[in-house]
């Protein structure tokens, strides 16, 4: 018989604020980067924005209690910096607080535990106004607005993590240009990864003013792998990999660069940062999806290509590779290196579905990922991995960045033009695999 995962085990489910809120000109909230960039032409899949999205900011009691039916323990949300600091930074706007202190009050009423994440990439425009993460000073407007969440929700929420997946924003946002603010500057590239790190570093340090706090950081780990086995590919990869998988993780938390990243870093290094940036933390957030492919690309400034996934390679229904063992393997890797407790943050499968005859979603090919991630998961932990939670992607079909709305990740079918929840087959199937695991855990 399979060894149980430990008897605290947290299950639960994520979101983000831009992805499901909505309300984007609600109650003084701010503009985000991502409000603009969905209004460039060609930027998003059908023109679409994240102005309504699920709706959440209204309908945040509905989606309680589609958590409490699941049997989740754990919500890992983030709040939005431009809803609570219109501006980035001076002022902060009531409306925006209250409404997180009623999500949090709903969740712990529901015996749900809410964890914050500050960053979920919807800088404050008027910050990007000033240069976003390119200005030294961003670490500084990180740091006050964590100041800001945590003496408004420190008093009963103690999960916090800083960022989710830096490498994704960074890379998106400053070389592939997919992202906002959709450059492609090498230079403002490497700025950003530093200062990024700096805000890291500063914001846990307001963090550790919240009593009994528990801080970590979210980040996205991927095999990267040669499109072709040829040293050209295989330098390429390396590169993917120290960019992706190391360039924020390895000064967080073991206190220097990847050696291929320091020449391009040092012109933005200042004696002292990296004691700033490697700060204590309590656990590691690790968002999991699919290995990922890179070629060899001389005209490319960072020296590799983005490849495609192998062709005879299993896919999920949006084209993304499937194969548990890379993340069993992420897992014990991220163990060996960091040494941290592992919570998984962000799993799941994205499709494209809509209600069938029965007004239903029979989502199997989500159903069998998941169990087969999870059976990773627990691969790993046997084999001495320190995984403490899972987190599924997503509890709601929501606005899946550059894809808008074609891509659907939820356990839970959202109807956008009629904000209709209706709980997935793999709702369903979660909420069993809890209550397997709270029965075999009290056995």
């Amino acid at each position: 018989m399979r060894r149980p995962l430990r008897r605290d085990f947290v299950w639960g489910v994520s979101t983000s604020s831009y992805q499901i809120e909505g309300a984007a000109q609600v109650d003084g909230r701010g503009p985000s980067i991502w409000d603009g960039f969905c209004r460039e032409p060609g930027r998003i899949a059908n023109g679409d924005t994240g102005d309504q999205a699920c709706d959440h900011y209204h309908r945040y009691r509905e989606d309680i209690a589609l958590m409490q039916s699941i049997g989740v323990n754990a919500y890992r949300f983030s709040t939005a910096w431009p809803r609570v600091l219109p501006k980035g930074r001076g002022a902060a706007n009531e409306a925006g607080l209250a409404f997180y202190d009623r999500l949090v009050d709903g969740l712990l009423e529901a015996h749900i535990e809410p964890w914050v994440c500050l960053y979920h990439w919807d800088l404050p425009q008027a910050l990007q106004d000033l240069g976003g993460w390119t200005n030294r000073d961003s670490a500084e407007w990180f740091a006050d607005y964590a100041r800001l969440i945590a003496g408004r929700l420190g008093d009963r929420v103690k999960r916090f993590a800083t960022f989710n997946e830096p490498s994704v924003f960074t890379i998106f946002g400053y070389s592939a240009g997919g992202q906002p603010p959709g450059t492609k500057e090498l230079e403002s590239f490497y700025a950003t990864i530093h200062h990024v790190n700096l805000a890291h570093g500063a914001a846990v340090d307001a963090l550790r003013g919240v009593a009994g706090a528990s801080i970590g950081v979210i980040h996205n780990m991927q095999p990267a792998r040669p499109a072709h086995p040829t040293p050209a590919d295989g330098k390429a990869a390396a590169i993917l990999d120290d960019i992706w998988n190391r360039a924020f993780p390895d000064p967080q938390i073991i206190g220097d660069y990847p050696a291929s990243l320091r020449a391009g870093i040092d012109l933005h290094r200042r004696e002292g940062d990296m004691e700033r940036i490697c700060r204590p933390i309590d656990w590691l957030g690790v968002n999991h999806y699919s290995p990922i492919y890179a070629k060899a690309e001389g005209a490319s400034p960072l020296g590799f290509a983005w490849a495609e996934v192998p062709a005879d390679a299993p896919r999920s229904p949006i084209g993304w590779q499937v194969d548990p063992e890379a993340f069993r393997d992420t897992l014990l890797d991220a163990h060996d290196r960091y040494g941290l407790p592992i919570y998984v943050t962000e799993n799941g499968a994205g499709a494209a579905e809509k209600l069938d005859a029965a007004g239903g979603v029979n989502d199997v090919e989500r159903i069998d990922y998941l169990s087969r991630y999870i059976e990773a998961m627990r691969e790993a932990a046997e084999k001495g991995a320190d995984v403490r939670g899972y987190f599924v992607w997503s509890l709601l079909d929501n606005f899946e960045w550059g894809a808008g709305y074609t891509n659907r990740f939820g356990l839970v079918f959202v109807d956008y033009a009629t904000q209709k929840r209706v709980p997935k087959a793999s709702a369903r199937w979660y909420a069993a695999t809890i209550k397997a695991h709270a029965a075999q855990a009290t056995s």
